[in-house]
């Protein structure tokens, strides 16, 4: 099921995982995490393909991404798709 960023407006109930290392407004509370916040939708969904796939070795994010349906990472996707990225560093 792909979304529009129209559909993605509220927060999704489950961001729990992502959100420990990637923040709840897509910008990483960890240090070397990316940033998720206003990436593009295209780019995040092919990402999660390569961690799915093995092709980006990272076994905590294909944990992560494999407790989530299908539906529900769509949505944390596009969530973080359109969150605004922040132009300077945080204070």
């Amino acid at each position: 099921m792909l979304l529009s960023f129209a559909n993605a407006a509220e927060k999704p109930a489950r961001l729990g995982l992502c959100a420990s290392c990637h923040g709840e407004d897509g910008h990483a509370v960890v240090p070397v995490t990316p940033n998720l916040a206003g990436q593009n939708l295209d780019y995040l969904r092919s990402a999660i393909a390569q961690y799915e796939s093995g092709a980006r070795n990272v076994p905590a994010m294909r944990a992560a991404v494999g407790m989530l349906g299908a539906a529900e990472l769509e949505r944390v996707l596009a969530w973080y798709a359109q969150v605004s990225a922040r132009t300077s560093a945080a204070p």
